[in-house]
């Protein structure tokens, strides 16, 4: 059989006659009992309740088998553990493969709440932490310990959008420790921007929150596994309790069908607004992979096929919080909100201090405010006018 293109698996995974019994998307089961009609049935089921046989609800119904089913077939892994948000999706992926005495390496721009899980959580339970500039490349090899079990990526890098050599990395801390777990969140590319599995990362982690929802209105996190760290990520999620709902599953399903398309649109209107903000006086630079201005641009044309809607950019200046609050509160198809990967626009602001705060390793190196946009699916001269109108009022 010929392998098929990425828009035509997004249409096509996990919608097997099991799971759609007869319709076009798969059944929506809502169990938490499943019921046996003789003891061999019984057994059976228990036998494979790891192997997508029906079993008891937090092992999951025909709702959730199918989403697994596909978003291990788009990231090219052999399974896919689901949990209630992004957060969960990284935090007990770690916890999967760690114990007391071990230690991490976890990139110095990740995402807050991970950071916040290293240092109040993993540090409680006797895991130690070495924070890394996420630009490090090969250098990652010198910092691997004996007891180092888990090394963490993060690309692009959480706000400040740095690209990582996940290739160069992978190959160097590999070489240091063949058996050590290499995890990655994902989240930016979507799972498919960036085939985070095809380069040996043993899991890629998503906020399905994002782009996989698409509309702002579930939460979802997922982790796809590769065969040698299949069973012990699926069964200690498992025994921490870790599940979705069978509706939220069904949205996830749902989102997949739309999701190249989204992510088309997504790259059209961020890029040529990335370019637009590249030119104005008031911007030193632009934080968008796809531009040669952000840091790791070199990668993302390697590995990546494709961008989103997520960017940032630094201001020239360094705005007071009065003028902070006269920029962001005014603005009409931008709004603020944390999270992203909606079909509308938001932008938050942060200080370069406020960075440094949650940058225990490569510090930034500029001056000016952060701002950070997602690019929704407004059309792109309404965006522009209104960021522009933004600008005016800095003046």
């Amino acid at each position: 059989m010929t392998a098929k293109k990425i828009e035509t698996a997004l249409v096509t995974a996990g919608r097997k006659p099991r799971f759609t019994q007869g319709s076009v998307n798969p059944v929506i089961q809502r169990a938490s009992s499943l019921t046996f009609d003789t003891v061999k049935a019984k057994k059976f089921a228990t036998a494979n309740r790891a192997k997508g046989e029906l079993f008891y609800g937090r092992r999951g119904t025909l709702t959730h088998f199918s989403f697994q089913d596909a978003m291990a077939e788009l990231e090219g892994g052999v399974g896919c553990s689901l949990y209630p948000c992004g957060a969960a999706a990284v935090t007990n992926a770690i916890l999967a493969f760690v114990a007391s005495g071990d230690h991490i390496l976890m990139t110095g721009a990740a995402y807050e709440p991970t950071q916040d899980f290293c240092n109040k959580i993993l540090s409680k339970l006797g895991v130690a932490t070495t924070y890394y500039d996420p630009l490090i490349g090969a250098g990652i090899a010198e910092l691997i310990q004996p007891n180092t079990k888990v090394l963490f990526l993060e690309s692009p890098s959480s706000i400040t959008m740095e690209v990582q050599d996940v290739p160069a990395m992978v190959k160097a801390a590999r070489a240091v420790n063949p058996d050590i777990v290499i995890m990655i969140d994902n989240t930016w590319a979507a799972g498919i921007l960036f085939k985070a599995l095809d380069y040996d990362v043993d899991i890629s982690i998503q906020a399905g929150t994002k782009y996989i929802i698409g509309h702002s209105d579930a939460m979802l996190g997922t982790a796809v596994s590769n065969a040698r760290c299949w069973d012990q990520l699926r069964e200690n999620s498992y025994l921490m309790g870790q599940m979705v709902d069978a509706d939220t599953a069904y949205n996830g399903s749902r989102g997949l069908r739309t999701l190249g398309v989204r992510l088309k649109q997504h790259e059209i209107s961020s890029i040529a607004i990335a370019e637009w903000l590249a030119a104005r006086p008031e911007v030193e630079r632009v934080n968008h992979p796809a531009l040669p201005s952000c840091k790791g641009h070199e990668f993302f044309q390697r590995d990546f096929s494709g961008s989103c809607g997520l960017f940032s950019f630094v201001l020239k200046a360094r705005l007071t919080n009065e003028q902070v609050a006269h920029y962001l509160d005014h603005f009409e198809h931008f709004s603020m909100a944390y999270s992203w990967g909606g079909f509308e626009s938001l932008i938050l602001a942060n200080q370069p201090e406020e960075l440094n705060e949650i940058r225990p390793a490569a510090k930034v190196d500029f001056t000016g405010t952060l701002v950070r946009v997602h690019i929704g699916f407004e059309n792109i001269d309404d965006l522009i006018a209104d960021l522009e109108a933004g600008f005016a009022r800095l003046k």
